[in-house]
C-alpha cells in the first residue's frame, strides 16, 4: 500500500493504522486546507486548522509525519521547544500527531504533490501518481524540501546517514565524520551504549555549536582533525582508515560509521507553483501570504526579513498563517478566534 490516510495516535509512528481503502483512489479528495509537508510546522497547523473547525488534509512524501526530525534526529534532544527543557525529537512528533488527532485530519503520507492550478475557484493539488485533491487554501510547511544527504567519498559499506534507532549501534566501534551540528549531536548520544566513538573531520574548525563541542571533549570522546576517511576497510565493516593532512596514515576500529556531512535540498515540484522565491524558500509577507492568492508558507520553507529558523517559529507562523486563510476562506470570521484554555 502506498499511502497511509490515517495515524494511529497511540503509536503514531508504527504506521499501523491505514485505512483499508485509498481516499484518492482514482479521483479528488476535497478538503478546507491542504497542509504540504507533516512535519513539525505542519503537524501543529493542522491542529490549529482543527481548532479553527476547518477541514485538513496533509501530504508529505516521507512515509511517516514528522519530516526532517523523523528522517534525521529522531532520537536525539531538542532544547529550543518552548515549555520543554528537552524534548527526544521522537516524543514531539507523537505528541503534535496526537495534538492534531483531536480533528481527525487526513493524512496521504508516502505521496508527493507535484502541479498546482486553479479551478473554479479552487485551488488543486496534482499528486505524483495522477490523483489530486482540491483544497480552499493551500499552507505549504515544506521545510527544505526534498534532501539527500552528502555521501561519503570513501564508500558506503557499513555507512549510515541517519540514526532512526540508537540500540542498532549499541556494543559497536562508531566513527562519525563531520564537524556540524548532526555530527557532535550523534556523539552525544552514542558515546553511553557504543563501545567507542569517535569523530573525524577534515577541518580543524567545526561548524557546530561550541557548547556541544566540549560537551563531546568532556566525555573524553576522540576527535580527529584535519583528517579524512579514505577506506572502508572489511566486509563487513571492521574499520576504516584515516589520512592527515600531512599525509599520515592510520586505522581506526569501526562497525559503523555516520556520515554527517550535511544534505542537499531543493524545493522540488514547487517551484514551478509560480511562488516568488529566494533561493530554497518561498517569500512570504507577515500573515505566511505568498505571491499567489489563497497560498500560504510557514516554517522553514517560509522567507521574509528577519526571519528565524527555528522550530518555534515555525509554530507561531503556523497558528498566524491558519488565522488568516479562517478569514481568506471565510471573511465574516474572526481573525483571532480567543485563546484555546477559554474553548
Amino acid at each position: 500500500m502506498d499511502v497511509q490516510t490515517s495515524i494511529d495516535t497511540q503509536d503514531p509512528l508504527a504506521g499501523s493504522s491505514i485505512d483499508a481503502e485509498d481516499p484518492l483512489a482514482g479521483s479528488s479528495i476535497d478538503t478546507d486546507l491542504l497542509i504540504v509537508g507533516a512535519g513539525p510546522t505542519g503537524l501543529f497547523a493542522a491542529y490549529y486548522a482543527g481548532f479553527r473547525d476547518l477541514r485538513v488534509t496533509l501530504v508529505d512524501s516521507l512515509p511517516e509525519p514528522g519530516g526532517q526530525v523523523t528522517a534525521m534526529y529522531p532520537e536525539k534532544m531538542i532544547y529550543d521547544v518552548a515549555g520543554f527543557p528537552a524534548v527526544r525529537g521522537r516524543d514531539l512528533i507523537t505528541a503534535l500527531v496526537e495534538q492534531a488527532g483531536q480533528y481527525r485530519p487526513t493524512y496521504l503520507l508516502g505521496r508527493k504533490a507535484r502541479t498546482l492550478s486553479d479551478v473554479d475557484g479552487r485551488l488543486l493539488v496534482g499528486m505524483a501518481d495522477g490523483s489530486s485533491v482540491s483544497a480552499g487554501a493551500v499552507l505549504v510547511t515544506a521545510g527544505l524540501g526534498e534532501f539527500r544527504p552528502r555521501p561519503l567519498p570513501a564508500g558506503d559499506r557499513g555507512v549510515v546517514y541517519f540514526v532512526p534507532e540508537l540500540a542498532v549501534h549499541s556494543g559497536q566501534d562508531v566513527v562519525i565524520v563531520g564537524g556540524g551540528d548532526s555530527a557532535f549531536d550523534w556523539a552525544l548520544a552514542l558515546h553511553p551504549i557504543a563501545a567507542s566513538v569517535t569523530v573525524v573531520h577534515r577541518r580543524a574548525v567545526f561548524r557546530a555549536h561550541q557548547a556541544t563541542v566540549r560537551q563531546v571533549r568532556e566525555r573524553g570522546v576522540p576527535i580527529i582533525v584535519d583528517t579524512e576517511v579514505v577506506e572502508l576497510v572489511g566486509d563487513p565493516l571492521a574499520s576504516v582508515r584515516v589520512k592527515a593532512k600531512n599525509g599520515e596514515t592510520s586505522e581506526l576500529p569501526a562497525q559503523a560509521v555516520v556520515a554527517a556531512l550535511g544534505f542537499t535540498a531543493d524545493l522540488g515540484p514547487i517551484e514551478s507553483w509560480g511562488l516568488e522565491l529566494d533561493k530554497r524558500t518561498v517569500l512570504t509577507d507577515s500573515t505566511g501570504r505568498t505571491s499567489r492568492p489563497l497560498v500560504y508558507a510557514a516554517g522553514d520553507v517560509a522567507q521574509y526579513q528577519g526571519k528565524v529558523r527555528l522550530i518555534a517559529t515555525g509554530f507561531g507562523e503556523a497558528a498566524t498563517a491558519v488565522n488568516n486563510i479562517a478569514v481568506a476562506l471565510n471573511p465574516d470570521a474572526h481573525l483571532f478566534p480567543g485563546h484555546s484554555s477559554n474553548m
